[in-house]
C-alpha cells in the first residue's frame, strides 16, 4: 500500500538539502510527537548515515540499496520498505527519481 497523504502534521517548510541537491527532504511531525522526513533522491549513488533506526517506504520511483556490512543490492519500489539498523549506514542508487517516507525510530 501507498502512502498518498499524511493528515494532521506540523510541516518544516524548510528543505535539508544533501548531496549538492541530489537529495531534498522536509521534515514533519504528527500529532502524537513521531517525526517522520519526506523527500525525493535524484539519480545518483549515494551513502547514508543512521542514528536512529529508520524504515525508508516508496511512494515513486525507485532504487536498490545496499545496507552496511552486505554484498546484495536490494530493489525497493513503490509501496515497498526496506529497514536500516540505528548508528550504521546504507548505500542507495536511484536511476530516475525516487520519492520516500523516512520513518524515523
Amino acid at each position: 500500500m501507498i502512502t498518498e497523504s499524511i493528515p494532521g502534521v506540523t510541516l518544516r517548510t524548510k528543505a535539508y538539502v544533501y548531496f549538492d541537491g541530489k537529495c531534498v527532504s522536509h521534515s514533519f511531525t504528527l500529532p502524537d510527537g513521531t517525526a517522520k522526513s519526506v523527500g525525493v533522491i535524484l539519480p545518483a549513488t549515494l551513502t547514508f548515515n543512521t542514528g536512529a533506526p529508520e524504515i525508508m517506504e516508496c511512494v515513486a520511483g525507485s532504487c536498490e540499496y545496499k545496507l552496511a556490512g552486505s554484498d546484495a543490492w536490494m530493489t525497493s519500489g513503490p509501496g515497498e520498505r526496506f529497514h536500516v539498523p540505528g548508528n550504521s549506514s546504507f548505500e542507495i542508487r536511484v536511476r530516475d527519481v525516487y520519492h520516500y517516507i523516512c520513518h524515523f525510530g
